[in-house]
């Protein structure tokens, strides 16, 4: 079966041995997306921001495999205040609304990089080709 490696093209991802997303068969996985930047965090402290721009990640992420926001499945969103939940489910269901796939969210002591508030997984199923 085939297997497509999707890159960001951050340095760390052959540091690391992992890949943005990866497409096997009509699977498609996107690893845990955060909002780092060069300068910080795309959003700054702004929770809803900060998710905001990883999924607008996570889409670009299924794109490059040949998918989109309605094939997901499933997310996985990992934050570092549960309090704010409410900030990161409105961006959530900004994108996911209609689709509705099976989400976790559970909070974490922290993420990779300080000030990085949400990382977010999401699993995406292709419809069968004809």
């Amino acid at each position: 079966m085939d297997r497509l490696l999707v890159s960001s093209g951050a340095p760390w991802e052959a540091v690391a041995g992992y890949s943005r997303a990866v497409r096997v068969g009509p699977h498609v996985f996107v690893a845990g997306t955060t909002a780092s930047g060069v300068d910080g965090p795309v959003g700054g402290t702004d929770i809803g921001a900060q998710t905001a721009e990883v999924l607008r990640r996570i889409a670009a992420a299924l794109a490059e495999a040949g998918a989109g926001v309605e094939n997901v499945v499933r997310t996985r969103m990992f934050v570092t205040d549960i309090a704010r939940w409410p900030e990161v489910a409105a961006a959530h269901g900004a994108v996911f609304g209609d689709i509705r796939p099976a989400s976790t969210m559970v909070e974490v002591s922290a993420l990779i990089e300080p000030g990085l508030l949400v990382e977010i997984e999401a699993d995406a199923l292709l419809p069968d080709s004809p």
